[in-house]
């Protein structure tokens, strides 16, 4: 589980980072990030919508999520707000799959 200074929890965060972030797209997941220079911890967030599934399923997806970017926390830069948004395949893909396809986003656009 991710610690509470690196989470989003504001809606305002949410629609900022979502609007004005870096976008990196894959087959599961959509991933923005919005830099700065603030000498904060970097934040997470998640959004998976009913299409992923019954609420167990989308649980499972935002916990698997959660999993990869508490892995991630160290080589992504301090500032940084990174909004994870769970497409339907997320469902049914592995959890490497995410793994890859958010650690690859995250270095093109976090790192």
């Amino acid at each position: 589980m991710l610690p509470k200074p690196n989470r989003i929890t504001d809606g305002t965060d949410y629609r900022a980072v979502v609007r004005r972030g870096a976008r990196c797209s894959g087959a599961n997941t959509v991933v923005y990030v919005l830099s700065s220079d603030d000498e904060r911890a970097a934040r997470f967030g998640f959004i998976v919508a009913k299409n992923v599934g019954n609420a167990v399923r989308r649980n499972a997806v935002r916990r698997r999520l959660k999993a990869v970017c508490a892995g991630a926390l160290p080589g992504v830069r301090a500032g940084s707000d990174i909004v994870i948004r769970a497409l339907p395949a997320s469902a049914s893909a592995s959890f490497p799959a995410l793994r890859a396809e958010v650690e690859r986003c995250l270095e093109r656009r976090a790192s």
